[in-house]
C-alpha cells in the first residue's frame, strides 16, 4: 500500500532517534510546502517545496504510483503524540472524591483515609479481565481520537498477583488487537495493599521474589515502576524494587518526588532509570543525578493542575541537560484526563516551555524513555507513519488554543483511523 500526503503547510518534526536534551530539547525541523510517501506503513521520502530534505528521501514519484492520496489542505503535521504515562486499565472511578478535597483532603489524606488508590484496588480485583479491556479500549479510542498514537500503561491497581498479572495480560491484549501501540509496565509497587498494612517491606519481598519473576516468566512488562514518596514506599525499599528488576532485566522508571522529596530522584540517576515521574518536589541534587544517569524527566502538569499544586521546574531541568517529556498522567483519582493537547497547553503555560520544547516532549524524548525511539517519535524516513494532520497552520495554534481537539485527521502505521 503506497500512500501520499500532499500539500502540507508545515511539517514539523524533531529529528533522529536519541532523546533530546539541553538547547537540542527546542529544535524542530520545520518544513514548508511539504509532503510525505508511505508504503507499507514506513514513512519512504519526505520533500519541502519538491526537494528531498535529507539524503535518505528521494524526489516525489508521479501521484499515479500511488493507491491513496490524502490532501493536507495547508494543514499542520507532526508525529502522532506519544504518551509516556498512563495508568488507563483501572476499575470504577473515584468521582466522590471531589467532595473530600473541598474539605480540604490532600492526596496522602484520603489515601491513609483508605480511599484514593486503594479505593481503585478494591473496584479493579472486582471487575474481569474482559470489562477491563472494553473499558480500556474505550480509553484508547478517544486517545487516538486527539492524535495520541502510543503510549506506555502501568499495572498497580490489582497489588497482588493474581490482579496484577490480570491487569497485564489486558494491556498485552490491548497491544495486540487495538491499533495503538501500548508499551506495558508493571507497577506492582503502586501502594501498600490492605493485607500488607504496617508491612510493606514484606510486600517489597513478595513483589521481588515471587511476583516480579513471573511477570517477566510471562513476558508481561518491558519495565518497572514503584511509587518512592511518604506513606508508599521509601527509598531503601524503591531501591530493592528497583535492583531486581534490573537484575530481571526490566527498564526502570520511578514516581519521584511528586509530594517529598525522599531521594527518588537520586535513585533514579543512580540505577540509570529510562524515566523519573512527576518531579514537583525534586531538588537540585536529584536534577544532578538525573542528568549524570541520562534519565528523563516525565512531567505531569495536568496532575499538578487537577491537584492545586506547584508545577515541576521544567526549564530548570532543560538548563541542566536533563530530557524532559510531558504526560497526561490519566488516572481515575489525581488525574482523571487522558488529553495530552491539554498538557501541552500547560507545558507552554504554566512550564514556560517553548512550543519546539514542547513537541519534543510529547514525540521523540517520551518514545525513547519507552524503547521506541528508532521506530517512533519522529517523521523521518524508516520511521512508522504515525502522524497527525491538525486543524491549525503551526505548532503554536495547538499551544494556544485549550479544550477544543484541534487533531483533524490521525494516521497510524500508514492507516487513518480519524
Amino acid at each position: 500500500m503506497k500512500t501520499l500526503i500532499k500539500n502540507i503547510g508545515c511539517l514539523q518534526t524533531p529529528t533522529g532517534s536519541y532523546s533530546h536534551k539541553g538547547s537540542k530539547q527546542g529544535v524542530n525541523e520545520k518544513y514548508a510546502d511539504a509532503a510525505i510517501a508511505i508504503e507499507d506503513g514506513i514513512i519512504k521520502a519526505i520533500t519541502t517545496e519538491g526537494k528531498p530534505v535529507n539524503a535518505f528521501g528521494s524526489l516525489m514519484p508521479d501521484e499515479s504510483e500511488f493507491d491513496e492520496i490524502i490532501d493536507a489542505e495547508g494543514n499542520l503535521v507532526t508525529p502522532g503524540l506519544f504518551d509516556g504515562h498512563t495508568h488507563l486499565i483501572f476499575g470504577g472511578y473515584r468521582q466522590h472524591e471531589i467532595a473530600m478535597k473541598l474539605a480540604g483532603a490532600d492526596y496522602l489524606d484520603i489515601l491513609r483515609a483508605g480511599g484514593g488508590i486503594l479505593d481503585t484496588v478494591r473496584k479493579t480485583r472486582e471487575a474481569t479481565e474482559d470489562e477491563l479491556f472494553e473499558k480500556a479500549s474505550a480509553f484508547l479510542d478517544e486517545m487516538l481520537d486527539m492524535g495520541i498514537t502510543s503510549c506506555e500503561a502501568k499495572s498497580g491497581y490489582g497489588l497482588d498477583p493474581e490482579n496484577e498479572l490480570k491487569m497485564l495480560r489486558v494491556i498485552r491484549r490491548l497491544g495486540q488487537e487495538h491499533p495503538m501501540d501500548v508499551v506495558p509496565t508493571f507497577m506492582g509497587a503502586h501502594a501498600i495493599p490492605p493485607e500488607y498494612e504496617g508491612r510493606g517491606d514484606e510486600y517489597i519481598e513478595m513483589c521481588c521474589e515471587e511476583l516480579m519473576p513471573e511477570v517477566k516468566n510471562q513476558g508481561l512488562a518491558e519495565f518497572a515502576d514503584i511509587f518512592c514518596e511518604d506513606s508508599v514506599f521509601n527509598a531503601e525499599q524503591s531501591r530493592r524494587y528497583l535492583e531486581k528488576a534490573a537484575e530481571l532485566g526490566f527498564g526502570l522508571k520511578i514516581h519521584a518526588d511528586e509530594i517529598e522529596a525522599i531521594g527518588g530522584s537520586q535513585l533514579a540517576g543512580e540505577l540509570k532509570a529510562a524515566s523519573a515521574e512527576h518531579l514537583i518536589a525534586i531538588e537540585e541534587d536529584g536534577m544532578d543525578s538525573m542528568a549524570e544517569g541520562g534519565t528523563t524527566a516525565m512531567l505531569l502538569p495536568a496532575t499538578s493542575f487537577y491537584l492545586g499544586k506547584t508545577f515541576a521546574p521544567a526549564k530548570r531541568m532543560i538548563e541542566k541537560c536533563i530530557p524532559v517529556s510531558i504526560a497526561s498522567d490519566f488516572n481515575p483519582g489525581s488525574c482523571p484526563s487522558l488529553n495530552l493537547q491539554f498538557a501541552v497547553n500547560l507545558g507552554c503555560l504554566k512550564y514556560k516551555m517553548t512550543p519546539e520544547e514542547v513537541l519534543t516532549a510529547v514525540t521523540i524524548n517520551p518514545a525513547c524513555a519507552c524503547g521506541r525511539g528508532d521506530l517512533l517519535g519522529t517523521l523521518e524516513p524508516g520511521k512508522q507513519a504515525d502522524l497527525v494532520i491538525w486543524n491549525a497552520p503551526d505548532f503554536e495554534m495547538i499551544c494556544y488554543r485549550f479544550g477544543s481537539n484541534l487533531a483533524k485527521h490521525v494516521m497510524k502505521k500508514g492507516q487513518m483511523v480519524k
